[in-house]
């Protein structure tokens, strides 16, 4: 017995070692044969050489490291600057405020309007040496450049054109690249003018490829915003002030290929050719408007100025690499952001596989692309990556089908549909994108080193060059994990500060010259009144109203008698002198305003309550500012939350078309004839710009938006005219008007006859509740009714849900009556979910109202809230003011401000304002607020 346990045991123990034998022995060779067939598998660079392979240097390579600047003291790359300065900001700063603008007046009869057949093809080093001694001696010359973004990781310059007023030149940059540095000192000589239009991103390509930075620009774009302009494109320019027509087409040619087209010659060419005649023209009217101003002292804009400071502060911005956190960290976000709000919280929440391989996916396609020097489009697009992520095919069919299909729902409009499905790259790493999608990666701290041996090590499959070689160097990096997400659904990634961006942000928008000049105001028995800048004391002085009684600082003494003191408002806030730094954190190198009450509510309080009160207007530094903007919008919530009143308008939907709402069973479903205020406006705009354009399936779909606004009635251009411009502002109106050239006014009206009729059949929906049952949340006597006062019975199953009433009824109105300027607004809210913003909300020129059990209609509409919404029960009437445009907070602002001053008149919107002071405090913990500043300070 004991002999047949010991075999049993023995063979046991055989067939375990046999089995584990035989599991190594097939991992291996799977794993061998694997290896094998990745590197039988041969990159499509070794077939396709690229011509940005040929560069011998780049200054900015495909790595994660930070670019690296020109370094004027040394000649040399600045290879770990202290600072982000710009190496001319001195000879910038300078000619901001004082122009070196020298144009020749050109005449019409000297210029060449047909431009002729010659000019200057640049392709040798010896005759970019030439160009740049002919550009010494030039004033002023014209500059362009075309770039090509689609095959390669950051882009680069194809073509520079540049026109002198005797000769055009087309510089041969592919050619040229590694000596461009040539023409840099003309380039950044102050004395020489150069002339782009729309320079953004042209100044920041220069410095990315060559470290070329330019000095003294005259931006003829920024020139019309001065001039205030219709339009700014080069386009208007172009026909304007020469009749020529340009084909934008050609601006997405493949500016690679060489020799260039007579199309793409012609084109470039007319880019560069007229911009000088243009730029003349432009110059010679704005000193025509210094001189017609000049006569004006209370007027002392100086349009030159002006026009030189915009364009040169274009000069003062920095190239800098976008990075994230971790590869493909911002794409991942924005696929993810984009299925978030297009299926709602419910669809994405717990769905963690997905977004997972939403980021493993984006984090393969952005080290792909930089190792193969491609853009991510080029190589998976978003629609692919996301349908790779529901479906999970599991062979090299499958993934192919898939992303083949997701490519076919792309817009023919958009570049990236003409390009090859799969593309070369997927094609060639097939078995990563199947690893990756069968999670056999492994961790992905383990990620970013595993991805670039296959492509790049000994055994790598991807040849190496100048854009990919220093991704090898630092292969084993190791890369934080930061992409792991909650169990309960997706969570925003920190992206990491971009100081390179920071410093832009800080350039652009923060304070130019110091906000307290803390100039004295004294009244005439020698008491101190207030603190003022130095404008407002030289308007005292120029019209003899004060007299000048110290300079330094600069005081006057009223010679009248003022209305108020400041011992009136017992107050000591306004006369302290404020210090010009951030009230929070104490930083005086850059402050920007921030008013402590939003906007969107001041506007709307009574006058006296708002003007001339700088006590809750500080300063704040970019960091604080954030911090303290966030903390605002988090409160407007809770302020929506407590009022009942959502921050947006979800949808608006045209009155004279909506559909009758009657107690049948065959009941409208009203959600299906709303539609967002933003979506409207964006689709009627894309139709009225590039309808004919467009492909049949997109212009449907934007077509359907458009209807539903209109009851799902066919749709005019006139029709698309209107929507255009529903909800918005009428500084939103002219701003408009001014850039197409016409007045909307006219354009967008009713015809009488239309009017009368419209007037006859508007329809507006309101639900009004039975008092009695005002305490029932559950509550279903809604009413409906009409301009002509007709009461309709309807159920709340005939209208939906409370999340079905989020929409506005909007009728077209004659915006040039004034008696039109203000329209009755209904809202009602339902409360019981205010992350869905449901409302609904009706405008109409003229609306009675009837009420449940009395048939005595009252002039102003009644709005009746859920009586879910503790804070805001009654019938409260909310004129809407036209001013407010619907895509933001001025509707929401106006009815709480006005739901306040009913409830509790001024004393409430005081006590509002220290509500707002609280969360300013709580959020910044300001240590430097000027003194007198105070929480509970009184209007």
């Amino acid at each position: 017995m004991a002999d047949k346990k010991e075999k049993m045991k023995m063979l046991l123990t055989i067939a375990s070692v046999a089995a584990i034998s035989i599991f190594l022995t097939a991992h291996l060779f799977s794993r061998r044969r694997r290896k094998q067939r990745r590197s039988e598998i041969r990159c499509y660079l070794h077939c396709e050489p690229k011509s940005q392979l040929n560069f011998k240097r780049v200054l900015a390579d495909n790595s994660y490291s930070p670019f690296n600047h020109f370094n004027r003291q040394s000649g040399s790359v600045k290879e770990k600057p202290l600072t982000l300065t710009h190496p001319y900001e001195a000879e910038i700063t300078a000619l901001m405020e004082d122009p070196q603008l020298q144009f020749s007046k050109i005449a019409v009869d000297d210029f060449d309007m047909k431009m002729g057949d010659s000019y200057v093809w640049v392709e040798s080093e010896l005759q970019l040496s030439q160009l740049a001694r002919v550009l010494s001696e030039q004033t002023v010359f014209a500059v362009d450049t075309e770039q090509h973004s689609l095959r390669s990781f950051l882009g680069f310059t194809a073509l520079i054109q540049i026109s002198t007023e005797m000769e055009d030149y087309l510089v041969d940059v592919i050619a040229l690249h590694d000596s461009m540095g040539i023409l840099r000192p003309v380039f950044a000589d102050p004395n020489i003018c150069k002339v782009f239009h729309g320079a953004d991103g042209d100044i920041v390509w220069l410095q990315r490829d060559f470290h070329i930075y330019v000095v003294n620009l005259f931006d003829t774009a920024k020139v019309c915003e001065v001039l205030s302009k219709p339009q700014k494109s080069l386009a208007y320019l172009l026909e304007t002030y020469c009749g020529v027509a340009k084909n934008k087409l050609l601006q997405r040619e493949d500016w690679r290929q060489r020799p260039l087209s007579d199309e793409m010659v012609q084109y470039a060419r007319t880019d560069a050719h007229y911009l000088l005649y243009i730029a003349n023209c432009l110059f010679a009217e704005l000193k025509q408007q210094d001189c017609e101003y000049s006569s004006c002292p209370d007027d002392k804009f100086n349009f030159v100025l002006e026009a030189s400071r915009r364009s040169n502060m274009i000069c003062l911005q920095l190239y800098a690499k976008e990075i994230d956190g971790f590869p493909g960290e911002s794409a991942a976000f924005s696929i993810l952001s984009r299925q978030l709000n297009g299926q709602g919280a419910a669809a994405i929440s717990g769905e963690t596989k997905f977004q997972d391989l939403v980021r493993r996916l984006c984090a393969w396609r952005d080290l792909t692309a930089r190792v193969h020097d491609e853009s991510t489009r080029y190589i998976l697009s978003d629609y692919a990556i996301v349908a790779l992520s529901e479906k999970v095919p599991t062979t090299q069919v499958d993934i192919y089908g898939t992303i083949i299909q997701a490519d076919l729902n792309i817009d023919s409009s958009n570049l990236s549909s003409s390009l090859p499905s799969p593309s070369p790259v997927v094609c060639s790493h097939w078995i990563d994108v199947h690893e990756l999608i069968q999670d056999k990666l492994g961790n992905l701290d383990k990620f970013f080193p595993m991805v670039i041996q296959n492509c790049l090590g000994p055994n790598g499959s991807c040849p190496l060059s100048v854009f990919n070689y220093a991704l090898l160097m630092n292969s084993s990096l190791k890369l934080e994990t930061r992409l792991n997400t909650k169990q309960n659904g997706f969570k925003n990634p920190k992206h990491v500060a971009k100081k390179a961006s920071r410093q832009l942000f800080i350039q652009k928008f923060s304070c130019k010259s110091p906000v307290y000049h803390n100039c004295r105001i004294y009244a005439n028995d020698g008491r101190l009144l207030c603190y003022c800048d130095r404008r407002k004391l030289e308007w005292y002085l120029r019209r003899d109203l004060a007299k000048l009684v110290d300079d330094d600082p600069p005081a006057i003494m009223l010679l009248f008698e003022p209305k108020g003191r400041p011992e009136d408002e017992d107050n000591d806030f306004y006369i302290q002198s404020k210090k010009n730094i951030c009230v929070g954190c104490g930083e005086g190198n850059h402050y920007l305003r921030y008013r402590v009450i939003p906007s969107c509510y001041r506007i709307h309080f009574p006058e006296h309550l708002k003007s001339h009160r700088s006590h809750d207007i500080v300063l704040l530094c970019v960091d604080c500012h954030e911090v303290a903007h966030a903390a605002a919008e988090k409160y407007k919530k809770q302020i929506a939350g407590e009022f009942g009143i959502p921050l947006y308008v979800r949808k608006v939907v045209d009155s004279t078309q909506a559909p009758i709402v009657s107690g049948s069973s065959e009941s409208t479903n009203f959600a299906d004839s709303g539609v967002s205020p933003l979506q409207l406006r964006t689709a009627a705009k894309a139709l009225l710009r590039h309808g004919p354009e467009m492909p049949p399936s997109r212009r449907d779909e934007l077509t359907q938006i458009v209807m539903r606004y209109y009851g799902g009635r066919e749709i005019s251009n006139e029709d698309l005219e209107r929507a255009l411009v529903v909800g918005m502002s009428p500084h939103e109106r002219r701003r408009l008007e001014k850039k197409k050239g016409l007045s909307l006014k006219q354009s967008t009206r009713i015809p009488p006859v239309k009017e009368q009729e419209s007037n006859d059949a508007t329809r507006i929906l309101s639900t009004t509740l039975d008092p009695s049952k005002v305490d029932r949340p559950d509550a279903s006597d809604i009413t409906a009714d009409v301009s002509n006062s007709t009461k309709v019975d309807t159920s709340k199953e005939a209208l939906g849900t409370k999340d079905d009433l989020d929409f506005c009824m909007v009728t077209d109105t004659d915006h040039t009556n004034n008696s039109s300027a203000c329209s009755d607004f209904r809202v009602t809210t339902a409360c019981n979910d205010m992350n869905s913003h449901s409302s609904e909300i009706s405008e109409t020129k003229s609306v009675s109202a009837v009420n449940p059990g009395d048939k005595s209609e009252s002039s102003i509409p009644k709005e009746i809230v859920d009586s879910s919404c503790a804070r805001y029960d009654g019938n409260i009437p909310f004129k809407h003011n036209s001013k407010l445009s619907l895509l933001g907070h001025g509707p929401h602002g106006k009815q709480v401000v006005d739901h306040i001053l009913n409830e509790s008149g001024e004393e409430g919107i005081r006590q509002f304002c220290q509500r707002w002071r609280h969360v300013f405090v709580e959020a910044v913990h300001p240590r430097f607020l000027p003194a007198g500043w105070d929480v509970m300070h009184r209007i």
